[in-house]
């Protein structure tokens, strides 16, 4: 008995890629199923970054196919081709970019900057061409978590470009390169949004997969600028179990949807103490909250990270966990996130979307 085209894909439809929620013939990934004799060669086509999962994942599938009648070999062949956001070319400086993450709280001090650091890493890991701008004009700290040392300054291009810094295989860029590190930003929103729009249109991104943004705290000028000057494909929310940090990152999903910024997920950081002592769990700052924020708004929970003295130690070392640490259970979660963000985006209508125009009522 020889084995049909229709018998292969009813095979793939068994198998749910954990990141796009879907199989992959349903999801639209397969490409090319070859049938000869009893050999079967299928390629599938990711649109996220996915090299730490795809070998894992062709494994299983191959597996389905050998066990079918009348197949003695069967190859998966998984590639990850990552489409770009077609309003990209509204914007010159970033037509090397092809996708646009922002990383956003509605406060301070819940783990936005650590987030959007190992996001990036993990991105990076899984074989994307990756950025980071720390759009935090106020509070820039990407080049700490980066472990670039004070003082460096990025080289100018054409005396028109500032060429982004390199570390951990990563592309950053940073108000903190062009200030003193000692002195603070002492500006009125205008000045805030200028130096915002000037990293945004002077830097000399190479060819970029993602460019992820470390976003103020808030819902102010920065967000709107942003959301005005750069097409971003998705948002990614970060927030910890406490009552208050919910209220605003609540106030972060509805801003970036009355921009019509797809909310890609919530990150929960701190949702569990574990004592190094004793193994006791405690969950000091509330429990389930980044769960109910999901469900609440109908986007993912992308992951619920412990209040871990490792991250915090790694971060400030110059090392985030995801590099530092990289089979440890707190990385693999980063790397799951990341890739489903990716997931998110390549699904996402924001691919065909042109950016919003945006509009002040008293509603």
């Amino acid at each position: 008995m020889s084995v049909t085209r229709e018998v292969v894909e009813a095979t793939l439809r068994q198998y749910t890629d954990p990141h796009l929620n879907q199989d992959p013939v349903s999801a639209g990934c397969l490409r090319e199923i070859d049938i000869q004799g009893s050999s079967v060669n299928v390629r599938l086509e990711l649109g996220y970054a996915a090299g730490l999962f795809k070998s894992g994942w062709a494994q299983v599938l191959e597996m389905a196919l050998t066990n079918l009648d009348g197949v003695e070999a069967a190859k998966v062949r998984i590639d990850c081709v990552i489409a770009a956001h077609k309003a990209q070319e509204q914007v010159p400086a970033l037509a090397n970019v092809k996708n646009i993450i922002a990383v956003a709280s509605g406060k301070g001090g819940v783990g936005k900057s650590t987030t959007a650091a190992n996001l990036a890493l993990a991105l990076a890991r899984e074989g994307a061409k990756v950025g980071i701008l720390d759009a935090d004009i106020y509070g820039p700290s990407q080049g700490i978590m980066f472990g670039i040392a004070e003082g460096t300054r990025p080289l100018v291009k054409d005396q028109k470009w500032f060429v982004p810094l390199e570390a951990h295989g990563v592309e950053v860029m940073s108000m903190a390169f062009l200030t003193d590190e000692n002195t603070p930003v002492v500006w009125r929103g205008p000045m805030v949004s200028g130096a915002l729009i000037q990293l945004i249109t002077q830097t000399a991104w190479t060819d970029l997969d993602y460019l992820v943004v470390d976003m103020p705290p808030g819902t102010g000028d920065i967000q709107l600028t942003l959301a005005q000057k750069v097409p971003v494909a998705g948002a990614v929310i970060v927030t910890t179990p406490q009552d208050l940090a919910l209220l605003d990152a609540k106030k972060g999903v509805e801003m970036f949807r009355k921009v019509n910024i797809p909310v890609l997920g919530v990150v929960e950081n701190m949702a569990v103490h574990i004592c190094s002592n004793c193994g006791h769990a405690e969950h000091l700052f509330g429990e389930g909250g980044g769960e109910k924020l999901a469900k609440q708004f109908d986007v993912d929970l992308l992951a619920s990270l412990p209040l871990s003295m490792a991250i915090r130690m790694q971060s400030d070392g110059g090392k985030p966990t995801t590099i530092a640490d990289p089979e440890s259970q707190i990385a693999m979660i980063y790397q799951e996130t990341a890739r489903t963000v990716g997931a998110r985006i390549a699904q996402s209508g924001a691919n065909a979307q042109a950016m919003p125009t945006i509009s002040v009522s008293d509603d």
